[in-house]
């Protein structure tokens, strides 16, 4: 059972501002190890494999996997670990704080030699969302949050805009989903696709755009540090049916969800709770 509405610890808060400068260096240097194997417009000099769900993986996604798995369960070893390239412990679920990680979101983009992916890093506190990271070492974009202490980029404090409305709102998602809620809830500005998921829901957070929705599918990796980043912007990350996520469950995969100020990302749940019929056979 999680309970997701309970006080953070007050020794975890009292070392919370500490952890997070300590993570947001140990994201930089993650992203100098990717940045190794990258090559811009070109294919990554990385070899690349495949998983059995046909999904890419690279040597790079492992190099920072391993760098980050050392480095920050050095910095706290009681939490547990959770990351899209190690293999799952069950044991992270008996662990009230737990490291969520995403070596690289946006493999294929990485892999292509495309900008936008990224290396997320977030905590989680009973299931709830309380540290995050995500760095663009492309763009030399670091987005960071801490519960209580606010979300920034490259240090600048950022906010979600205010934005309430779908209609005339800049939103951001796959192309198939953009295009059935503008048919349905447009006219809307389609944002560019940006393929990490992590990275576009932290775009949500600065205001880059103004709502994000993504496929279900999604697992915490994916979403778990631009959560916690979205909630210190002032937004709002539901699934469909207005439910907050919870992390650190049996299973790490999500519904359709949706990211906005907090009027915004309801209407966008709304929109997108089609049927499950139609949903499976359109998203």
């Amino acid at each position: 059972m999680h309970l997701v509405n309970t006080p953070i610890s007050p020794d975890f808060t009292e070392t919370l501002p500490g952890l997070l400068t300590s993570v947001r260096e140990l994201a930089l240097e993650a992203g100098d190890i990717a940045l190794s194997f990258f090559r811009s417009g070109h294919q990554t000099s990385a070899a690349i494999h495949y998983k059995d769900s046909g999904s890419p993986v690279t040597d790079a996604d492992f190099a920072v996997d391993r760098f980050l798995k050392e480095k920050l369960r050095a910095l706290a070893p009681s939490f547990g670990w959770l990351s899209e390239e190690t293999e799952d412990d069950p044991i992270r679920l008996k662990s009230r704080h737990v490291w969520i990680v995403d070596p690289i979101d946006g493999t294929r983009s990485f892999a292509k030699g495309d900008q936008d992916w990224t290396i997320a890093i977030g905590v989680v506190d009973q299931g709830r969302p309380v540290l995050g990271v995500v760095h663009a070492p492309v763009t030399r974009e670091t987005f960071d949050a801490g519960s209580g202490l606010g979300a920034r980029l490259n240090s600048v404090v950022i906010k979600v805009t205010q934005t309430a409305e779908i209609r005339n709102a800049r939103i951001g998602g796959p192309r198939r989903m953009i295009d059935l809620l503008h048919e349905s809830h447009g006219p809307f500005e389609r944002a560019p696709r940006i393929h990490s998921l992590a990275y576009r829901m932290a775009r949500v957070a600065d205001g880059g755009i103004d709502g994000g929705i993504a496929n279900a599918g999604a697992h915490d990796w994916d979403i778990a540090a631009a959560h916690a980043i979205l909630n210190e912007a002032g937004g709002e990350l539901l699934s469909v049916g207005g439910i907050v996520p919870s992390y650190n469950k049996p299973s790490t995969i999500h519904g359709m969800i949706a990211a906005g100020h907090k009027p915004l990302a309801h209407k966008l749940t709304v929109a997108l709770s089609v049927s499950s019929e139609t949903a499976a056979k359109v998203f």
